[in-house]
């Protein structure tokens, strides 16, 4: 896509794991989920559903790994190394060092993430030996807890074990390690996150006693083999961080009894490196304040509070005219910004997310790469036109590009 229609609308409720760094050296992630890639055509050595067969894919990334890492060593005895083991088990293995490197550039090559300055400090957790249930929860519990830092968040990535030949990989189910709970109750009415609702009739198939909470956290969900139900888990006590939100100007907020999570971690999406894909790769940034402020609290298909923001602000909402909604709006974020840096977490505000991303083009554009980016997704959804990344055109969006983090088909 070239985005040079400027009226181009987000159609998901919530950006997927968005994030940026609030001090220097500390990165944030947030993947662009482009159409799934096309399947390769049967028989393909591999068929791990890359662009190309795998022995192209396999080239194509090892020449990129050891033309930016060119203390890595000899790269056409690793291309021959790499191309005799797909020829001998119809796939290959990963060294330690191309499995970060993948997966560093693959932030990199994130379309829609707006904070991508600090791509390199990405921590790569390589889990490949992993492939149970009760592990893979446990090291999930374990992400939760490195990545959150004492609120100092740092962005993480846990790869489990690869999709093999006849051997699928484990999936979790969840779209991310932490999500509140949603349901409609015989009324009508929503209690929680309605874009938790799928997730939660399927916990609560599965055993799981739902509540009327309004923020209930869902259990994890995580399917080891093909053809089984997923097993569920409670997320301990230490894994999860919340930020009860306040207003800083107006005691009133406290009693809406709000709050929210600490760590977006994306658990529901492929990471492919070099024709290899990791359906269990969860990872996380840090959120920027309009994420919570902008769109889970206040869009009408969430938790849709504007209105009783509004009200408590006695703001009149009998004419769009007033702008009661963008009023509200405004305060909401400031009660998230202030709420989240009055608790000692981590989160960036939109205009300097902003600033630093226009650097990253700045720093990509002297090393040569261009930074493909998806213009409605960069764009804040508060005061997008007071922002940097408003006013300019951006490389288009390669779908072909790899590494990547992908939309799961299944």
């Amino acid at each position: 896509m070239v985005f040079s229609l400027r009226l181009h609308r987000r159609r998901n409720s919530e950006p997927v794991a968005a994030a940026g760094p609030v001090t220097a050296g500390s990165p944030g992630t947030c993947p662009y989920v482009p159409p799934p890639a096309p399947a390769p055509p049967p028989g393909t050595p591999g068929g791990h559903g890359a662009v190309g067969s795998l022995p192209q894919e396999a080239e194509r990334f090892v020449r990129q790994f050891h033309r930016e890492q060119p203390q890595a060593g000899d790269v056409e005895r690793r291309i021959r190394e790499v191309l005799a083991e797909i020829g001998r088990t119809g796939t290959y293995t990963h060294s330690p060092a191309e499995l970060a490197s993948g997966a560093r550039v693959a932030w990199r090559n994130a379309a829609r993430c707006i904070g991508r300055l600090y791509w390199r400090s990405l921590v790569v957790r390589d889990l490949r030996e992993v492939s149970d249930a009760d592990t893979i929860a446990a090291e999930c519990f374990e992400h939760l807890r490195l990545a959150d830092n004492g609120g100092r968040v740092r962005p993480v990535v846990s790869v489990f074990a690869p999709d093999r030949p006849g051997r699928p990989g484990p999936r979790i189910v969840n779209d991310q390690l932490v999500r509140y709970a949603g349901h409609r109750t015989p009324e009508g009415r929503w209690i929680g996150d309605p874009r938790g609702a799928g997730l939660t009739a399927q916990a609560v198939d599965l055993g799981w006693k739902r509540d009327d909470e309004p923020f209930q956290v869902l259990p994890l969900m995580v399917r080891d083999r093909p053809g089984a139900g997923p097993e569920w888990y409670e997320l301990p006590d230490g894994a999860v961080t919340e930020v009860p939100l306040r207003h800083p100007d107006h005691a009133w907020f406290a009693e809406l009894g709000l709050r929210w999570y600490a760590v977006p971690a994306i658990s529901d999406m492929v990471l492919e490196i070099g024709g290899i894909r990791y359906p269990a790769a969860p990872f996380n940034g840090w959120y920027m304040g309009t994420e919570i402020g902008a769109r889970n609290l206040a869009d009408t298909e969430r938790y849709d509070l504007l209105p009783a923001v509004a009200d408590r602000l006695g703001i009149d909402r009998s004419s769009e005219r007033t702008l009661w909604r963008d009023r509200a709006l405004v305060e909401l974020n400031v009660a998230v910004l202030h709420s989240f840096q009055e608790a000692g977490v981590t989160m960036a505000d939109h205009h300097t997310e902003s600033e630093r991303f226009l650097r990253h083009i700045a720093q990509e554009s002297r090393h040569g790469r261009p930074t493909p980016a998806d213009w409605s997704w960069i764009v804040p959804p508060v005061s997008g036109a007071a922002t940097p990344v408003f006013h300019r055109y951006y490389d288009p969006v390669d779908p072909s590009l790899r590494p990547a983090y992908l939309a799961r088909e299944s």
